[in-house]
């Protein structure tokens, strides 16, 4: 049997909204997502596991390139239907810029998911009944309006096999 220390749990990095657009998506997502099922608050995923075990080494990565970074526009340009959920979908040439170099800073640390193509979003919705969230869907798009946002910065998280503790906050463009 064998006695090998734990591997910290992973770390995700996600995207921070402005006060506005984080209120608009948060309230979507505790109004639409399972109330059992969440834990977290409305995000936009840039990495779902980068490694727990050198949370030092990738927070200097993160803040060295995010001041390197002026805070990115984003375009909320529509709704996506998943089967048993609702997406945002996000488009910005600059934050995918960005994200490419991080995924280049962090390349040997990668796993198959954070490699793929990267499909911004914000899930309002999921793990429901694909009849709830195709009407959820349905609604949304009636009135769906494209918006823009500017990112104010990026939130680094510990999961925690269903909650997420936050770990640290990084400001784009703070030394550009």
């Amino acid at each position: 049997m064998s006695h090998a220390e734990p591997t910290p749990d992973p770390l995700i990095l996600t995207l921070a909204f402005d006060e506005p657009t984080f209120a608009r998506f948060d309230g979507l997502r505790r109004r639409h997502f399972p109330e059992a099922l969440n834990h977290i608050p409305a995000h936009a995923t840039l990495f779902h596991h980068l490694p727990g075990l050198h949370e030092p080494g990738v927070r200097e990565t993160i803040a060295s390139l995010v001041r390197t970074q002026a805070p990115p526009e984003v375009a909320v340009t529509g709704l996506r239907f998943i089967g048993r959920g609702v997406v945002y979908t996000l488009e910005s040439e600059a934050l995918s810029g960005f994200r490419t170099r991080l995924a280049q800073a962090f390349s040997a640390h990668l796993t198959a998911q954070d490699r793929q193509g990267w499909r911004p979003h914000v899930t309002v919705q999921n793990k429901a009944k694909p009849e709830v969230a195709r009407a959820l869907h349905a609604a949304l798009a009636q009135d769906f309006m494209p918006f823009r946002f500017v990112a104010p910065g990026l939130r680094l998280w510990r999961y925690l096999g269903g909650p997420w503790d936050e770990r640290a906050r990084f400001a784009f463009g703070e030394n550009s």
